[in-house]
């Protein structure tokens, strides 16, 4: 059978080319275009005149900054107790979702758990800023067991704690979709068979279910490497105040606050341009890997 070319593919399925075209706008605007500017972080930036070559001077001032190691290591904690700690957590929201028998009951949980994905994170940290404050709703239930009121949002010891609480009340049922659609999609067959030979519900869930999560598992995990170190923008932004500044200050706030509200614009570059390439390497190589070791792995 001879291979369609793209040209007649696209004429064919334009409805669906059409309805493809926002997002494919999307990433040339604000993830491929922005990529030509990378080389600024290998040149003075000036408003007006040439911009003078510089080599890597401003990748010489990051790692001798004295402020980067502990910028860096924020970046990587957050990151790690966000991406690692709490995805396990998505697998087990969805084989429990999956366990539930009353349809009505699973889909208002669903909906609930949903939802906070939506709400931006100028809401979410008002929300939780409120609740944790030392008139919060959370304080008052500690007072009415006869405890001290805690100040959670100036603890440099709870915060990371509470940024990664935030992030799994938030994402806990949206990051699950994708587990439990490849749950559902297991054939009824495999259950059917499983059950004749008298397999209980947890053998189920270890020799039919666990399997065919693990390409997904793996995947996702993959995927979210390639963004280890953002650790959340957004979030440590909207959480952020100077008694817990020190503990949460990430890569992205130090490219914010250098670059926008400094306009050291080649320095902010640089830091952006160490992030890309980490990510790349860390896709790169746990694919590597998860292919040598599982046979399965993104491409």
């Amino acid at each position: 059978m001879q291979k369609k070319s793209l040209f007649k593919r696209i004429k064919e399925e334009r409805v669906l080319y059409f309805l493809l075209l926002p997002t494919i706008v999307f990433f040339i605007l604000f993830r491929v275009l922005p990529i030509f500017n990378m080389r600024l972080a290998f040149f003075q930036f000036r408003a007006r005149g040439n911009w003078p070559f510089v080599g890597f001077k401003y990748f010489e001032m990051i790692f001798s900054s004295p402020a980067f190691a502990q910028i860096l290591a924020n970046t990587l904690i957050i990151s790690f107790m966000k991406y690692v700690l709490l995805f396990p957590f998505f697998v087990i929201f969805a084989l429990m979702l999956n366990e539930v028998r009353s349809f009505r009951f699973r889909k208002y949980v669903q909906v609930i758990s949903y939802l906070p994905h939506f709400l931006s994170w100028v809401v979410i940290a008002g929300i939780w800023i409120n609740s944790l404050s030392l008139a919060g709703s959370v304080n008052q239930i500690i007072a009415f067991f006869g405890g001290d009121a805690v100040d959670f949002m100036t603890d440099r010891s709870k915060i990371r704690w509470i940024l990664m609480i935030c992030e799994a009340w938030r994402s806990l049922g949206w990051d699950s979709i994708i587990f439990y659609t490849a749950i559902i999609a297991i054939s009824p067959t495999l259950y059917e068979a499983a059950q004749i030979d008298g397999a209980g519900r947890i053998q189920i869930i270890k020799s039919i279910i666990l399997p065919a999560l693990v390409t997904p598992m793996i995947t996702m995990f993959i995927l979210n490497l390639g963004f280890f170190l953002n650790a959340g923008f957004d979030q440590v932004f909207n959480f952020s105040n100077q008694a817990v500044e020190s503990t949460i200050d990430i890569l992205d706030t130090y490219i914010y606050r250098i670059g926008i509200e400094g306009g050291q614009y080649s320095l902010a570059t640089a830091v952006s341009l160490i992030k890309g390439l980490v990510g790349v390497v860390l896709v790169w190589g746990t694919h590597v890997f998860s292919k040598k070791m599982t046979g399965s792995g993104v491409w």
